[in-house]
């Protein structure tokens, strides 16, 4: 099992990176948090690739796409969806909102008001919706993508900290550098490759996959470093509050993931660093005004592997 979810993993990867030139680590990143069952924020100026990353892992995966473009005239029940009145059978009946899909990229999160912000609180933690009284499934798997522009742009809110704190890892795409950017310039669009590429990983192997993240071992040690990396957060003066547990679950599950794709049973300390960043950076506020990567850096550096 592991040689074969190896070889898919490898595959997925390889493609993805045929379209999104130049930012394997995002990739991995990305399909860790995935396999971790959590959901991805990523923040970015527009056309940096951040629509496309969500286009392109919902076509790798086979999954249901839906991308709702957030406005400050979003409404909770243009999300979630509406009872409408049916005049033959004289009663209300749920239409459901473009959320009842696999994959959902949630475009510009911040340009729509907080009330529709929390309309996905539920169903990120969840993975249900409540509409007039009455609970929903959503499909399984379900994974959320967020994109939102720097909070200095116009018409941004930002978002809360408790919805903040529901995306598993936040990441940034970043300018290509020099060469990558040069065979974007002179090949075709990338977007216009999605729809053609094969699925690598069916929704079915996904789950499997998803569950296979689940047993990978966390030995005693490890643990103990996972532990001494969030008390660290929470007793240094440089921040403004410390990581919660949920932060650390998020952790842990991310560096599982990490661990499968390196084609590994146990978890090392360089997987918790490899998603350490993009799984604490936006849960925690850095006093001195740090953000992203050098807060990430700081915390491993204060903190000895054991």
């Amino acid at each position: 099992m592991q040689d074969k979810s190896q070889q898919v993993i490898s595959a997925f990867i390889n493609t993805a990176a045929e379209v999104i030139i130049g930012k394997e680590e995002s990739i991995r990143l990305a399909l860790a948090c995935l396999l971790a069952r959590g959901h991805l924020l990523i923040e970015d100026l527009p056309g940096m690739g951040k629509t496309t990353l969500a286009h392109l892992l919902a076509q790798l995966a086979g999954l249901h796409y839906q991308r709702i473009q957030f406005t400050s005239d979003l409404l909770p029940a243009d999300i979630i969806g509406v009872s409408i009145y049916e005049r033959q059978s004289e009663a209300f009946r749920f239409h459901h909102g473009p959320i009842f899909s696999q994959l959902i990229l949630a475009d510009e999160i911040n340009r729509a008001t907080p009330k529709t912000q929390s309309a996905l609180l539920e169903a990120m933690e969840e993975h249900q919706v409540t509409a007039e009284g009455e609970t929903y499934a959503l499909p399984s798997p379900f994974f959320v993508i967020a994109t939102q522009n720097p909070a200095s742009q116009v018409g941004t809110f930002p978002l809360p900290e408790s919805q903040l704190d529901r995306f598993m890892m936040r990441i940034a795409l970043g300018y290509p550098d020099a060469a990558s950017e040069r065979s974007i310039l002179t090949g075709d669009d990338p977007r216009s490759r999605i729809q053609e590429l094969p699925v690598v990983i069916n929704p079915e192997q996904l789950k499997v996959l998803q569950a296979e993240t689940r047993s990978i071992h966390a030995a005693s040690a490890l643990l103990d470093y996972v532990q001494s990396l969030i008390d660290f957060t929470r007793t240094t003066a440089r921040f403004e509050h410390g990581l919660s547990p949920r932060a650390g679950i998020a952790l842990l599950s991310s560096a599982r993931a990490w661990a499968l794709m390196q084609g590994r049973r146990e978890v090392l300390p360089e997987d918790v660093q490899a998603v350490l960043t993009a799984v604490v950076s936006h849960r925690i506020r850095d006093l001195e005004g740090r953000s992203g990567t050098d807060v990430g850096q700081h915390i491993l550096d204060a903190v000895p592997v054991p």
